[in-house]
């Protein structure tokens, strides 16, 4: 019997799927299938092959020689079955360890030299074969950093498919041939803001302290100039850095996006879309392989939308779901791929299309029916998912020389991490950590539940339709939220009533 096998991933989203990878001889006319699914970039994998191994010194059989990729009933997408495929196909009349080939899954795409080029997702994809129990590796040498990121497997970095025969005990000649680089260079992270650059704002900055403690959505909404990008942009810095686990996830999808992954960062990602993003761009897609979109881009981390009244109404409505859910699904016709979506989102818009509705000192030009659709796409659903909604104001006097700044990153980062622990503690023996995901029954009904007396004013509200039931539930969090900032043990009316004071338009 002729017949090898290896492994390879195929990747549906961030989801990872193992892949047998069999070759077979046949005494008949010579020629080379594969079978199992293949797009057509997989499909065109015969010819890479035929001629990366020539490049090499490699040869293949002169009889029919068929690859199945199993299961066949899985869809399998693009170009990082390559070596998998030449590897099997060459180990059918090459002895090679067939124990180490079948231990072994192997990811990227074959130059027609025979060198290993990247392929996006190595990731996930050698992340997806840690878990299914395979502990070797091999990815093109530009992938070989970011492979190296998942602990437990060994991870070989090859430069031509020659170097992946050797590994696998073969006796050939490597070529001397410098690797393959990146695509792309590695994104740099973005440096840490000082939020003390905020000046004449203090009611916003403790509302954005807020929002970081509790992982709750803001909108802010004010005239131009009045610093909403400003506060936006010093958010990541006032964050606690991320664990392992969503590093890893941010790292993974950073990977399936194309980008160059070399280290775990610990800030969490900030995506700032433009206005003009499609649906498409914002949830992510694709026709043939399924890529992240801004969401998913921003798991673990923040959603700035600058500029929030500019977007199209049914873009911003493609965020309801995933800010209730945390997880974002797209459907085609041969997959369905499931993406994180576990992100805060922060909100800025001018109170209408020119910016000077109702601003001390300025002279609006909109007409009514202007304003109304311009502030009308930000819808009622949407808006009931936000906790804080801030409205602010132009700074009316500049900061002399000697003047005390504000709050800097220091410190607010230290009052965050020092509520999230609070909050952590409280919710120790629940499944949340961060008073934003706390579900709303628990809130209302739970061991820490406030008492009537407490939470009167919030019914007060609740009663004449100035909240949803919805809009209830993140009121509760959001006071939760400054009970940890103060270090109290219970909610408190006053926690109850700023927490109603930081959704627009409801008091006590």
């Amino acid at each position: 019997m002729t017949v090898v096998r290896t492994r390879a991933v195929a990747l549906t989203g961030l989801d990872g799927a193992l892949v047998e990878v069999e070759a077979d001889l046949s005494q008949q006319t010579p020629d080379f299938r594969i079978i199992g699914l293949p797009d057509k970039s997989l499909g065109e994998a015969v010819q890479r092959v035929h001629n990366a191994c020539a490049n090499n010194g490699l040869t293949l059989p002169r009889r029919k020689l068929t690859v199945n990729l199993s299961p066949a009933s899985l869809p399998k997408n693009g170009s990082g079955f390559d070596v998998a495929i030449a590897v099997a196909a060459i180990a059918t009349e090459l002895p090679l360890a067939r124990e180490s080939l079948d231990a072994t899954v192997h990811i990227g795409e074959l130059g027609l030299d025979g060198r290993l080029r990247p392929v996006p997702g190595v990731l996930p994809a050698v992340l997806a074969a840690a878990r299914k129990g395979i502990r070797r590796a091999v990815v093109p040498h530009a992938n070989r950093e970011e492979a190296q990121l998942v602990t437990g497997i060994e991870v070989l970095g090859a430069v031509n498919i020659a170097e992946v025969v050797a590994f696998h005990g073969g006796s050939v000649e490597v070529p001397e041939q410098s690797a393959v680089p990146a695509a792309r260079p590695e994104e740099t992270a973005g440096e840490v803001l000082e939020l003390a650059d905020v000046v004449g704002q203090p009611e916003a900055v403790t509302a954005l302290i807020v929002a970081a403690a509790g992982g709750h959505h803001i909108l802010m909404s004010g005239p131009p100039g009045a610093g909403k990008t400003m506060l936006a942009r010093r958010l990541p810095g006032i964050l606690p850095p991320l664990d392992e686990d969503a590093a890893l996830l941010a790292a993974s999808v950073r990977s399936l996006g194309g980008q160059a992954v070399s280290a775990l960062r610990r800030t969490p990602p900030f995506e700032a879309p433009h206005h003009s993003a499609s649906v498409a761009a914002l949830v992510g897609g694709g026709s043939r392989i399924i890529r992240p979109g801004a969401i998913a881009r921003a798991a673990t981390g923040i959603l700035f939308l600058d500029e929030a009244g500019e977007f199209p109404a049914h873009t911003l409505d493609a965020l309801r779901q995933p800010l209730e859910s945390g997880r974002i699904t797209i459907h085609r016709a041969g997959a369905v791929a499931e993406f994180p979506a576990r992100f805060q989102l922060v909100a800025a818009t001018n109170p209408c299309p020119c910016g000077q509705f109702a601003v001390p000192g300025g002279s609006c030009v909109c007409p009514p029916i202007a304003i109304r659709r311009y502030l009308g796409r930000l819808s009622g659903p949407l808006l009931d998912r936000i906790d804080i909604e801030l409205s602010m104001r132009r700074v009316a006097v500049a900061p002399g020389q000697g003047d005390a700044g504000g709050t800097t990153t220091a410190d607010a980062h230290a009052q965050v991490r020092e509520a999230r622990a609070r909050a952590a503690h409280r919710l120790r023996e629940t499944p949340w950590r961060v008073n934003a995901d706390v579900s709303g029954s628990w809130l209302r009904q739970g061991p820490a539940a406030p008492s009537p007396i407490i939470r009167r004013p919030l019914d007060a509200a609740l009663h004449r339709g100035a909240l949803t039931l919805r809009g209830y539930d993140r009121v509760l969090r959001v006071a939760w939220s400054l009970a940890d900032l103060g270090a109290r043990p219970q909610l408190s009316v006053e926690d109850i009533g700023r927490a109603l004071f930081l959704k627009k338009g409801v008091t006590a």
